[in-house]
């Protein structure tokens, strides 16, 4: 719990405070129905990630910042970080033996880290970088990992690690673009300017960035297929979405303006096995103690 707004009462003998508890609620999407429902029985967690064949997952305790890993049924469970460091976007590897995640302080250097799923010490991925990396993804063999730094950084790029020489190259023409993203197909990989956040889609191919939604998007996520794009739409119509990439044909997913989202950004994203949207239902709680106040 936080407190917040604190108010001496009038004799001086006591303070009132706004008393503030973080916590969400896990919940899918279910397209049939138009509701959303509690998945893995509703636990507290965004940055949600599964294994490739949809038996393990990866989360991080909300608002806690601790990297968890357990079998689909929730058994098996085991803790792979600890404070101080708070884990944001952890992505299993496609051989299901790793999970690649950063860390995350405001004003602080992000970093890349690495760790069995046996658990162990995370390892850092680049310790010399002076840039932040954040938004790590595997490409689909396993062999290489696209990042970038913030959205505050101008000078952000998208970026590629090979992880058996430790090179770091970066995609032509991605100044100041964040939030990579590959494709299950290895073909693309999404990722967006800071202001506003319209998806942008690189063709290894062509070597060329494409535009491929105009309206300004958050958390972008590949469908398992890699037909769609799904992403949230915030502000004056909060709304999940998602582009299909063969026609760049554009759809409204859900209505969000009765939705109250949570996470350590205010809201989050994830994408299911079986290709529901994922995200946090806000059910933290605010109340007002009062405090004995003892002056020095």
């Amino acid at each position: 719990m936080t407190f917040s707004s604190p108010l001496p009462s009038k004799d001086g003998k006591k303070l009132f405070v706004v008393g503030t508890l973080a916590r969400g609620e896990l919940v899918r999407y279910d397209a049939k129905s138009a509701q959303f429902v509690p998945f893995l029985s509703g636990i507290s967690a965004d940055s949600v990630s599964f294994s490739k064949d949809g038996l393990w997952v990866a989360y991080v305790s909300f608002p806690e910042g601790t990297l968890w890993i357990s079998k689909f049924d929730g058994s098996q469970r085991l803790q792979l970080s600890s404070p101080p460091l708070y884990a944001m976007g952890p992505r299993w590897s496609p051989d299901g033996k790793e999970i690649v995640f950063f860390d995350f302080a405001p004003g602080q250097r992000s970093n890349l880290y690495v760790v069995p799923i046996e658990g162990g010490a995370p390892r850092k991925m680049i310790p010399d970088d002076p840039q932040g990396q954040l938004d790590p993804t595997w490409s689909p063999d396993g062999t290489r990992i696209v990042f970038a730094g913030a959205s505050s950084d101008a000078n952000s790029a998208i970026q590629i690690l090979d992880i058996n020489s430790h090179q770091v190259s970066t995609l032509p023409d991605s100044r100041g673009l964040y939030s990579p993203r590959w494709s299950p197909d290895g073909r693309y990989v999404i990722a967006m300017p800071p202001n506003p956040h319209i998806l942008r889609l690189f063709d290894f191919a062509t070597q060329k960035w494409q535009e491929i939604a105009t309206l300004a998007a958050d958390f972008p996520n590949w469908s398992r297929t890699g037909d769609y794009v799904y992403f949230l739409h915030e502000g004056d119509d909060p709304s999940l979405m998602r582009v299909r990439i063969r026609d760049r044909k554009l759809e409204r997913v859900a209505d969000l303006k009765s939705f109250p989202q949570a996470g350590y950004f205010g809201y989050w994203l994830g994408m299911a096995p079986d290709d529901s949207p994922l995200l946090l239902r806000d059910t933290g709680t605010q109340e007002i103690y009062a405090l004995d106040w003892d002056a020095p």
